[in-house]
Formats: C-alpha cells, structure tokens, sequence
C-alpha cells in the first residue's frame, strides 16, 4: 500500500528549493501578477482518493492543459475525422511556430500545438455553437461540480496580446482548415486556456483517462477505452511542447503541461496527478511541477515504463 501523503510532504519539502525559479509567462500580462512562489500537488487516484500538499486547492490559469479536455470534446463530436484536418507527431519546434505551419500545408502537427488546438476549437464550434458554454458544462461534468469558471482578466490579456495566435488562425483559413470565422475561433481558444481551477479539479477532471474512458462514482463513460488510450499516447508524445523526450525520460507519464505552471499526468489504471509551480523551464512547462512528478514516479515505483 502506498502512502500518498508521505510521499507528497516527501517531494514538498525536496523541491522547495525550486520553487520560484524559472521563468514566468509574462507575455499574457495577467500571469505576470501571480507569485512565483508558489508550489502545489493533488493525486486523484481511480478508487476515488484524493491526496494533496501545498497549494493544491488554489486555482490557477490551466493554459493548454485545456488542450486536453478540448480533444476530448472533439473526438466525441468527430471521431477520427478529426484527423483528416490534424496530425498525430511531435512537433519538434515551438508550440506557436509559424513556419511549421505553412510548411505542412495548413495541417497542424498535433492537437496540443496552437494550431491544433484552433482547429479544436473550430469542430467544437461547428458542431455546438456556443463553444464557451460547452466546454464549461463539459468541465462541470468531469469535476461534478458548477463553480469553474474562466478567468475573463487572463482570456482579455490573452487577446490583447495574441498576436502570434491570430496569424496562426488565419493562416489555418487561408489553407480551408477553418470552417468558422478565425475571430471566433480565437475567443473560443483564448477561453478555453483562461479557464481557472485548483490542482485537485484538475486531477480529478483528468481521471476519465485513467479509467478506461469513464468518471469515477457515476462510471459516466466520457470516451471509448481505446479513444483515452489514443488521448494519452498523444499527450505522452506531444503534451510539453518540444521537450516531450526529456519528460519522458524523466517521469515517464503521459502529461499535459500549460504556461501558467501546472501539469496534467496519468497513470492508466492508477492515477491521475497535477502539480503546479509557475516558473517555466526553456520549453515552457512548469520547472518545480515537472521535478515534483520526476520524484513521484521514482518513489512509488510507478510509471508507464
């Protein structure tokens, strides 16, 4: 049997000297106001536990850990004609690149880049209109209660600031690989990456993915086993940007990282598990959370791998 809570005052007390290191993401102004000196960890596991230490409860922007959840809608919506218009490999570059783009033709790499997540963003418009609302009902769904929400300050500074994402969205229109209005588009992303939760919404929202597809309690089933196996495989290879190697071979977990500092893992059949520290490394994923689960999976002896 182990002892989550030991284990999680274990990695709280050895990463301390990390926390506040790093970069913030500065670039959308509202995340430069949050203290770096924050650090927090929730486990949820698939018999219904929850464990936590630190700043678990404290919500926090959870960038493109949204990405997750957005593919999920997707797939539900599209099946695997979803990747007729997205690619299924690392990208190898930045998550905002450009160049990538135009040189593939207008197909995305993969739905966790920024321009997957537009054309994301666009099935789900195309297919429920009212792509804020439904990706919030979603998530009230998948954490069983109402009071998440988006952090409206950080979806404004986004669109303040989104030079780069704008272009990405009108270069997918030049190519016909969107079918909506790049402007909505862009609201429907700049939200879904605003939305707001604390470590153990996060974990809890992601455990469907551990669990073969289904919530806990309820056995809700959210997607088809295989298509939660599909899910984490793509996060597994494509989920922190392009330093997705060296995740793996350091946690080995599939995870899904955002700029505001938090990280989205899974253990299929085990757990799901969210850390949150804002400095960023290089490549942009959270430098404490992504040590904090390096020590995780070496202390329990749990890992994919």
């Amino acid at each position: 049997m182990i002892n989550y809570d030991a284990i999680l005052e274990e990695i709280y007390h050895e990463v301390k000297p990390l926390v506040g290191e790093g970069h913030i993401a500065d670039y959308i102004p509202e995340l430069a106001r949050i203290s770096p000196q924050k650090f927090g960890m929730a486990v949820q596991t698939i018999d219904g536990e929850i464990f936590q230490v630190g700043d678990a409860a404290e919500k926090f922007s959870i960038q493109s850990i949204s990405k997750v959840f957005t593919l999920t809608m997707a797939m539900q919506l599209e099946g695997d004609g979803l990747w007729q218009r997205i690619g299924r490999e690392p990208s190898g570059t930045a998550f905002n690149s450009l160049v990538q783009l135009e040189y593939e033709n207008g197909i995305p790499r993969n739905p966790f880049i920024n321009a997957g997540a537009l054309v994301v963003a666009d099935i789900i418009l195309s297919h429920l209109g009212d792509a804020r609302q439904s990706v919030l009902d979603f998530m009230h769904r998948l954490c069983s209660e109402t009071d998440i929400d988006f952090d409206h300050a950080v979806a404004h500074s986004e669109r303040e600031t989104g030079f780069r994402n704008a272009a990405l969205a009108n270069f997918l229109k030049s190519f016909g690989n969107l079918d909506n209005d790049p402007e909505t588009v862009l609201d429907a992303y700049f939200h879904h990456c605003s939305l707001s939760m604390s470590c153990i919404e996060v974990a809890r929202a992601g455990i469907y993915l551990a669990n073969g597809g289904k919530l806990l309690g309820n056995g809700e089933r959210i997607v088809r086993a295989n298509q939660a196996k599909y899910i984490n495989s793509l996060m597994l290879t494509c989920g922190t940007y392009d330093s997705v190697g060296d995740f793996a071979y350091r946690v080995g977990l599939p995870g899904k990282s955002g700029v505001g500092g938090g990280i989205l893992a899974v253990m299929p059949q085990e757990f799901s598990i969210c850390t949150w520290s804002p400095g960023l490394n290089d490549s942009g994923n959270s430098l404490a959370g992504t040590k904090a689960l390096e020590l995780f999976t070496t202390l329990t002896g749990i890992s994919i791998f």
